[in-house]
């Protein structure tokens, strides 16, 4: 025929993988993971009161434009109305997703979530609300800690996100748009992603379809392990674009430990500021790969500086 098909079976002679003509890969059931630990993932609703900052209409009070211009600066009496809205107090609800950790109420979930709230409210699985208080939390891991009174709670199970590897089926679970316990599904796209606004925290990248209401929610490996919370999301509409950013699991419990205790959260200082090693600094320095950071500067009497570190260094190891 000249076709490349089996004229029996009407199969593409292409189809045929191999030998044994099976698929490398399976795809993954998530059911057994949606049932044994969704129940642990909680919606959260804050309540913050904020001052208004508008812009108070140009015209005058009695000018027959603002009837026609009022929409665009509010209406009297809202914030930014003509009249002196500016100053005035407001309030403002969000939603996002958490996590119980512990069965006597300690959830985690992203700490822009609940920062400057002033009611904070979770709901879980069976409908039951409880008034949470907030133990703590760091803005620059954005990690926070909850408490709510209550007990025999289901728990997560937390993984270790030192070992993920591109490629793996990850599923995370949240309230997207308030819609609780919503359920999507991706691979880990990249692993130790930093971002431009925040450097300090490898983010684990992965193409999950995330959406405002999931930030604070867990992301499961394919062993219904919690291994990060799910963040941020880059885009330009607002919406989920296929790129979503989630706080390693290790990072986010060791913040965790030290909330939990009432601690303030340290984090570790080397004093140098790094760039990456492209392949023209990695050929000038007669290096065979382009890999490590490159020391650019050495802040004075810093921990590098007294260590010997110098602008122009390169790391490409540490702790052995």
């Amino acid at each position: 025929m000249g076709l490349g098909w089996s004229i029996g079976a009407m199969t593409p002679a292409w189809a045929d993988s191999g030998a044994s003509g099976q698929a490398l890969v399976g795809l993954p059931d998530f059911t057994p993971i949606v049932k044994q630990y969704g129940p642990a993932v909680v919606n959260i609703s804050t309540t913050e009161t904020r001052v208004a900052r508008g812009t108070a209409s140009p015209f005058p009070p009695n000018s027959p434009l603002n009837q026609f211009f009022a929409p665009f600066f509010g209406a009297p009496g809202q914030p930014g109305a003509p009249g002196g809205g500016a100053g005035q107090k407001y309030q403002v609800q969000s939603l996002g997703s958490g996590f119980v950790v512990s069965s006597d109420g300690y959830i985690v979930t992203a700490a822009h979530v609940v920062k400057g709230a002033q009611k904070i409210i979770v709901s879980l699985t069976n409908h039951h609300q409880y008034a949470a208080h907030l133990v703590g939390l760091s803005a620059r891991m954005d990690v926070a800690l909850l408490k709510i009174d209550a007990k025999n709670l289901p728990v997560v199970q937390i993984g270790d996100s030192s070992k993920l590897e591109v490629g793996q089926w990850v599923l995370a679970v949240g309230s997207p748009f308030g819609f609780e316990n919503s359920v999507t599904q991706g691979v880990i796209s990249a692993t130790s992603r930093p971002l431009p606004d925040d450097p300090y925290i490898p983010f684990v990248q992965t193409d999950v379809p995330i959406n405002p209401g999931n930030s604070g929610g867990p992301l499961f490996n394919m062993r219904g392990q919690v291994i990060g919370i799910n963040d941020q999301i880059y885009t330009n509409s607002g919406g989920y674009m296929g790129l979503s950013f989630s706080i390693p699991i290790n990072v986010a419990m060791d913040a965790v430990k030290q909330l939990k205790l009432h601690q303030k959260v340290h984090f570790g200082w080397l004093g140098v500021m790094i760039q990456d090693v492209s392949m023209d600094l990695a050929k000038s320095f007669h290096m065979k790969e382009p890999v490590g950071a490159l020391v650019s500067q050495v802040v004075p009497g810093g921990p590098a500086a007294k260590a010997g570190l110098r602008p122009g260094d390169v790391i490409v190891s540490f702790d052995g």
